[in-house]
């Protein structure tokens, strides 16, 4: 599909590749998490590889462009919300927070312009797109450093059956079928477009694919329904009091006041194995040295207390703070703790402040948290509970850590999202957490201050939830699983193998690719 010399000196093939480029990237964003248009995410790559092959035989710089408009195009639809929450939270205004919004989505998407010119340059080696396009995606979705782990899989989270596999090699495993499928669409429109032969072998492959991710999602449905029949169960009780990420702080009275009357509200119900706040909780700092009396915050509560809080503590002079996880037994008392280790930007810290102090005085409402160092689990009599907070439960790689270190019967996420607002995010987080359920084969329980608080099954199924900004509880029964699955074992060996096939490729020039 290369342009001759003459075309690609025109200016109307170079308007077309970024026309192909920002629709494709449309595409992505539609069909991913936060938008929900799925179908889209099958036909999202055609359009960034018809783009690249336009001007393929004379200009890097071209592959890089369009590419980079791709992706841009992709993380700014994505990240839409950014605007919002930059404005009101960091204090910048909205001009400043656009730009900010803008150059991250720039920066984001540079990982598609790390894709296309390493497929400029596989394909100037002689191998064909059959062979490139899928292991530089995963090497690009596994390898790139980015705040927010972006999945092509993110996209099927509804279609439970086809994301069973994630048990097997993770997100990256949904998204070899989702790009096989977008190869036998592209090599489709290039056969009939008399570009080249019938592509029999990839339909097949595809065909096979999707078939057999489709039976082993059927059985897995059926084997863990089973599994959770027999499992023992965890009564646990939810609360979601919805105050504002500023009046948590300014009306910490009214704050605590909440959770306790909800609480008793759930107790009343009936008894329950473990009640849950959300992060942060409990704002006024507490001491790190355990065991700790819990009693000013759990006061007359019976049932034993999961809840997010502030410790401090002071190390040479300088006072350190940690955005903590405590459990207390049914006495009130702490005896295990965990702190979050993946701090979030501009929420919790910001990039060099500590170099550049004046940087805190430009956004004051940034905080200074200082990261943990440990994935150890919460106990709680015979159960082991691991409890990623906030957007920890968005990194495959760290919740696997997590996960085989603490070896734990159910996850909790503990989560503000409150910074956000009415937008998408608290959506696209729910969404983006159903994965770790899938991986490793456990109940999720999702607790928020504002929504969305949530209970994942095994299956990556919502199985209950709360609204978006709405005060309410959340009562549900929670069987306790153990087990390890293959990619607990594993982990991203979808992503290995991608790169020794561009390694393989690099080292040896294949001729008459097309």
């Amino acid at each position: 599909m290369t342009e001759s010399s003459a075309q690609t000196s025109s200016p109307r093939p170079r308007r077309q590749a970024y026309a192909l480029a920002a629709l494709g990237g449309a595409f992505y964003f539609l069909g991913w998490a936060g938008f929900g248009l799925w179908p889209l995410s099958l036909i999202c790559l055609v359009p960034l590889w018809g783009a690249l092959e336009i001007g393929l035989s004379r200009f890097w710089r071209h592959s890089l462009a369009v590419a980079w408009l791709y992706g841009t195009v992709t993380c700014a639809g994505g990240y839409h919300w950014l605007v919002e929450f930059l404005e009101v939270f960091s204090g910048y205004g909205y001009a400043a927070s656009a730009l900010f919004w803008l150059l991250f989505s720039a920066y984001l998407g540079f990982n598609f312009a790390v894709y296309g010119l390493v497929y400029r340059a596989l394909r100037k080696r002689g191998w064909s797109t059959a062979f490139v396009a899928i292991p530089t995606l995963l090497l690009i979705e596994w390898l790139y450093p980015s705040l927010f782990p972006t999945y092509l899989s993110n996209s099927l989270f509804a279609q439970t059956a086809l994301v069973q596999i994630a048990d097997l090699g993770g997100p990256m495993l949904v998204t070899v079928v989702i790009a096989l499928v977008n190869l036998s669409i592209y090599e489709a429109w290039r056969w009939r477009t008399a570009r080249r032969a019938l592509p029999r072998a990839l339909w097949g492959i595809t065909v096979a694919a999707v078939a057999l991710t489709t039976i082993y999602g059927l059985l897995r449905i059926s084997q863990i329904e089973r599994e959770l029949e027999g499992a023992p169960v965890l009564r646990m009780g939810v609360v979601q009091v919805n105050m504002g990420i500023f009046e948590k702080r300014t009306e910490a009275i009214e704050g605590h006041r909440r959770h306790l009357e909800q609480s008793r509200e759930l107790e009343e119900e009936g008894k329950l194995d473990l009640l849950i706040w959300p992060e942060s909780a409990f704002v006024d700092g507490l001491p790190r040295r355990l065991p700790l009396s819990a009693e000013m915050v759990r006061r007359e509560l019976e049932s034993p207390l999961l809840f997010g809080g502030v410790s401090t503590e002071r190390i040479g002079g300088k006072r350190r703070v940690y955005n903590t996880v405590f459990l207390t037994d049914a006495e009130g008392t702490v005896r295990s703790t965990y702190d979050k280790t993946y701090l979030l930007m501009f929420g919790e810290y910001l990039p060099f402040g500590d170099i550049f102090p004046i940087l805190y005085e430009l956004s004051p409402n940034s905080g200074r948290f200082t990261a943990g160092t440990h994935v150890r689990p919460l106990t709680l009599g015979p159960w082991r509970i691991s409890t990623p907070v906030c957007y920890e439960d968005v990194l495959a790689r760290f919740t696997r850590k997590m996960v085989r270190e603490a070896k734990p019967h159910v996850l909790i996420n503990l989560t503000n999202d409150a910074w956000f607002g009415d937008s998408q995010e608290p959506w696209i987080h729910l969404v983006l957490s159903r994965y770790r359920a899938i991986e490793h084969r456990r109940y999720l329980v999702r607790a928020t201050n504002s929504g969305i608080s949530a209970v994942i099954d095994p299956l990556g199924r919502v199985v209950a939830r709360t609204g978006l900004l709405t005060r309410e509880n959340l009562r549900y029964d929670v069987h306790m699983l153990e087990g390890e699955t293959v990619y607990g074992r594993i982990g991203d060996w979808p992503g290995w193998l991608g790169l020794a096939a561009v390694l393989f490729m690099f080292i040896r020039r294949r001729d008459g690719g097309r």
